[in-house]
């Protein structure tokens, strides 16, 4: 007897019961009433001709037909599940977009901005990847990265997404910070450096300081810390714009005196030249070059 597309509800209310040994729970689970769990039992016991389960007091109880039924209908079940679900992590995987970025740059631009991505795809999945050294962009490695850099890359398209900008900060509460009102005044500031290719030097170059004695009392390896430790009072950060935003839009931080030097390197979309981007790639760095800077 071929099994009939009506009787998969039954099918399912009587696989649910037949693991709980009762049918509220089943019903719980299935988002059903008892008596409609009930009702799909007896409509299969009819269908096949046999009891499935014993009525008692206490409950209900599997007769040997049920427990023979409920073995086959169970692996079955779990064996469809576990199709679906690999169904739709194939779906998830293909909207999947890996990402190699700089951690400030995700920490401070990026993800503030990923709301706004989030309704433009919401079906897009993102994963970042922060480590420090440069990913290869082998085979199941990343889909693209965002890159501070000259915009040359050996074997990479590269779209240039922002430019950067260099000035001075330190937090609102700094002592002594009423006295700084020119660009030498900083010199005599605690100075936190980070280890990008532009540092204190080439700034108070241009901000026309010289014969001056320049020392980093603090070096970070990663530009949010360097901003994080001028934001409680430990000295004055050279920010890069696009990094200190969050920062000086809170307040925890403030732009002293001087110049916007110019920076010499710019924030870059990077993929392989000699690999097209899968389509969810793609629609993310078309949405990654439409957002406006600031």
């Amino acid at each position: 007897m071929a099994l009939r597309a009506d009787l998969l509800p039954a099918l399912a209310a009587f696989e649910s019961a037949a693991r709980h040994q009762n049918f509220t729970h089943a019903a719980e689970e299935l988002h059903l009433t008892a008596s409609a769990v009930s009702h799909h039992v007896r409509k299969l016991e009819a269908r096949l001709g046999v009891a499935l389960f014993q009525r008692h007091a206490r409950g209900v109880s599997l007769t040997a037909e049920g427990r023979q039924l409920a073995d086959a209908a169970g692996s079955a079940l779990a064996d469809v599940d576990g199709v679906v679900r690999a169904l739709r992590a194939g779906r998830d995987e293909h909207a999947r977009v890996r990402i190699t970025t700089l951690h400030s740059l995700a920490y401070t631009w990026l993800i503030p901005r990923m709301r706004a991505l989030e309704a433009a795809h919401p079906d897009i999945r993102l994963s970042l990847d922060t480590e420090v050294a440069l990913t290869r962009f082998d085979d199941g490695g990343p889909d693209l990265g965002i890159r501070h850099g000259p915009g040359h890359w050996p074997g990479l398209t590269a779209h240039l997404l922002m430019d950067e900008t260099l000035f001075p900060v330190a937090s609102p509460g700094f002592p002594g910070l009423d006295r700084v009102v020119s660009a030498a005044d900083i010199a005599r500031l605690p100075l936190i450096a980070d280890h990008a290719r532009q540092g204190w030097l080439d700034w108070f170059r241009a901000a026309d300081v010289h014969g001056v004695r320049i020392e980093e009392r603090h070096t970070f390896s990663d530009t949010t810390d360097a901003l994080n430790a001028a934001a409680f009072g430990h000295g004055a950060a050279l920010a890069r714009e696009r990094i200190a935003a969050p920062y000086l839009d809170a307040g925890r931080l403030v732009r002293l005196p001087g110049p916007a030097l110019q920076a010499r390197w710019s924030y870059y979309v990077v993929y392989p030249a000699h690999r097209r981007l899968r389509p969810a790639a793609r629609r993310f760095v078309d949405w990654l070059l439409a957002q406006p800077a600031d």
